[in-house]
């Protein structure tokens, strides 16, 4: 069963501060903010939420293809793909711009400050969900309003159960249309920001929100999860990092959990467990796509995180 994760595929430019945002920004000069901070560690990395969710489902033995846009700068991110193992032939590149962009700065108790350019991805929705190539389930993650849009509309147009994972994007749309996004899915999955985000603007609580589709699923970082199916709220513990270095990306681990245990049909408490795990291991690393294991290790670390093997 192959996954179409839509989504941006971008560069990341993390940068880490050694100190803390909070004593350097005055609460009472916020309205005039001017200052820098330095940055002793940098680093270039792979990324962007659909780039992030297809890496790791493919560590993890999943299938999946990133369907994005890309700019002309995107050579060295097409060979780090192939070299991957991870499908090329639903990206397509924007000539005249670049690769969607982010520049994290990270500091001392894993605050970010982020700035993003979309570049490319600004043409998500010139891509379309393929009817014929074997796509069997789906993720809309963060990237243009219109992409957004068109791939949930077009997943559901085509029966193609898929996942609504507003991220990022959820800025972009009002309540009407986060509802509509909400209608079309068969799972939403969300961070508790942005979960309260959705209830405060739709207008619906997370009950009724999870009424609507088949699962709910919200992380609560290091509290663990809930996911919310077939009217009860299961409790998904956190798995613990060996160390913590770098948190981009965790949630884009974690729903490629998600979307593995959909494509093995694993139960709620099982596909949790696995994308809580999925998100500790990347944490441990610098980089969304730079963490590594093999099947035997997962499932050590699995025994050792949550006291039962896996299935």
């Amino acid at each position: 069963m192959t996954a179409l994760i839509c989504g941006s595929v971008a560069y990341d430019t993390v940068m880490v501060f050694d100190g803390r945002f909070k004593d350097h920004i005055l609460a009472d000069r916020i309205h005039m903010l001017n200052v820098a901070f330095l940055v002793p560690a940098l680093r270039r990395n792979f990324g962007g939420c659909a780039g992030n969710i297809a890496y790791n489902l493919k560590m993890i033995g999943g299938q999946g293809k990133v369907m994005a846009t890309v700019g002309s700068d995107f050579a060295p991110y097409r060979a780090w793909m192939k070299d991957c193992g991870l499908p090329l032939d639903t990206i397509r590149e924007i000539a005249d711009e670049y690769t969607a962009q982010a520049y994290i700065t990270t500091d001392a108790d894993n605050n970010q400050i982020t700035a993003f350019h979309p570049g490319a991805m600004n043409h998500a929705h010139v891509n379309h969900v393929p009817k014929d190539a074997g796509i069997r389930l789906g993720i809309v993650a963060p990237e243009n309003r219109d992409g957004m849009q068109l791939h949930a509309q077009q997943f559901a147009a085509a029966g193609i159960p898929f996942i609504f994972d507003p991220g990022q994007g959820m800025t972009q749309f009002n309540g009407e249309e986060l509802a509509r996004f909400i209608e079309q899915a068969t799972w939403v999955a969300a961070n508790d920001y942005e979960a309260s985000l959705l209830c405060e603007r739709t207008g619906r609580s997370l009950e009724q929100i999870a009424a609507k589709v088949r699962a709910l699923i919200v992380t609560r970082g290091g509290e663990g999860s809930h996911i919310y199916a077939d009217g009860h709220r299961h409790e998904i513990p956190a798995a613990k990092p060996r160390q913590v270095n770098d948190p981009t990306g965790c949630g884009d681990a974690y729903r490629a959990g998600l979307l593995y245990g959909l494509q093995k049909d694993l139960d709620w408490p099982t596909t949790g467990r696995i994308a809580s795990l999925l998100g500790a291991i990347k944490i441990e690393q610098h980089g969304t796509q730079n963490h590594r294991f093999s099947s035997d290790e997962f499932a050590r670390r699995y025994r050792e995180s949550f006291g039962v093997s896996l299935p």
